[in-house]
């Protein structure tokens, strides 16, 4: 069985599933019956913590994870996410509490339960004092709908404000050797207050899983207008990502489970949750949980994708513009 770690008073398995991509954002989708045989391995496997959103292929994801696992309920701990939702094919961020409990709603429908176990601000509406949209989630936790409250992509003084008004079991922002912001005061604030962290894109979205060699992405991958994903800057990132392949090898482990074991090594609070649509790439990613870095290994991963060694914005800049998280000084943003 994997190890386990808490997430506030969750205790789940130390690398979890981020379900997205067997609905959303990476082309076309498998079908939802392999989309069920993996989310089945993965609890055949010991994964006990899976993630979900209302935003992924609007509200498809929830759906598959209701018909495909829900038999297993109790087996796992369900996380899914307001806020960022879809209405009549739009994406829509909406941090009002009306809405909030709406989505909510229309999540527990989707996914056959009454109650889903940790349940996040998928983003913050800068429109919405973050105190309101709290409010609506501490209301659901009172009436037994969910059952712990999390942030996603926010930052440190959010997280601070939002954990007055009822203590945050998880912040979720994306961490890899290759993404840091988290470092700037989110990790450090969540350690300081118990809070645990959930580290989505562990492997880049592929880059450090050896799936992003050109910029030729099907219609419909996110990645295709990321600036950091497509040229001139792929290239030059590819160089970082070649070096860190070759430590890898040396090591003995696949690319994918040097960055699991990178990220996992940042703090017993921290829990990865790589997706993926393989299986054998799923048994690949669960094995980084028996990996244990060195602490100089860190410092060698880390040190090969400081300075420039990675060019261009993580987002487009009408994605940037709803990410709270904190930026480094000089950071490329669109």
């Amino acid at each position: 069985m994997l190890p386990v770690r808490q997430l506030g008073s969750l205790s789940v398995s130390a690398i979890g599933l981020g379900c997205m991509n067997l609905s959303h954002a990476y082309g076309v989708p498998p079908s939802p019956e392999d989309g069920a045989k993996l989310l089945n391995r993965a609890l055949d496997l010991g994964v006990t913590f899976l993630d979900t959103a209302a935003l992924y292929g609007g509200g498809k994801n929830e759906r598959l994870i209701g018909e495909a696992v829900m038999h297993r309920r109790s087996e796992f701990t369900l996380a899914s996410k307001c806020v960022l939702d879809m209405r009549d094919g739009q994406r829509v961020l909406d941090g009002r509490p009306e809405s909030i409990t709406a989505t909510l709603e229309a999540a527990l429908g989707r996914l056959r339960t009454d109650h889903i176990d940790l349940y996040y601000m998928h983003r913050l509406d800068k429109n919405v004092p973050v105190e309101e949209s709290m409010g609506a989630l501490v209301r659901a936790k009172e009436a037994g709908k969910i059952g712990a409250i999390g942030l996603s992509e926010m930052s440190a003084a959010t997280v601070r404000r939002a954990h007055a008004v009822h203590p945050i079991a998880a912040v979720q922002t994306e961490y890899s050797p290759t993404v840091r912001n988290a470092e700037i005061a989110v990790l450090d604030t969540c350690h300081a207050l118990g809070i645990g962290f959930v580290a989505f894109s562990p492997v880049v979205r592929g880059m450090l899983a050896g799936s992003v060699r050109t910029d030729d992405y099907a219609p419909g991958d996110i990645r295709a207008p990321m600036p950091r994903f497509i040229e001139p800057n792929l290239s030059h990132n590819l160089q970082a990502v070649r070096a860190f392949e070759a430590l890898a090898a040396e090591l003995g482990h696949s690319p994918a489970q040097l960055s699991l074991a990178w990220v996992l090594a940042r703090g017993d609070h921290v829990v990865p949750i790589p997706g993926t649509r393989s299986i054998a790439h799923l048994e690949e990613n669960l094995a980084a949980a028996s990996i244990r870095l060195e602490s100089d290994v860190v410092e060698r991963i880390s040190a090969l994708f400081e300075g420039g060694a990675i060019r261009g914005a993580r987002y487009t800049a009408p994605m940037q513009a709803q990410i709270d998280t904190e930026t480094w000084p000089g950071e490329e943003l669109a």
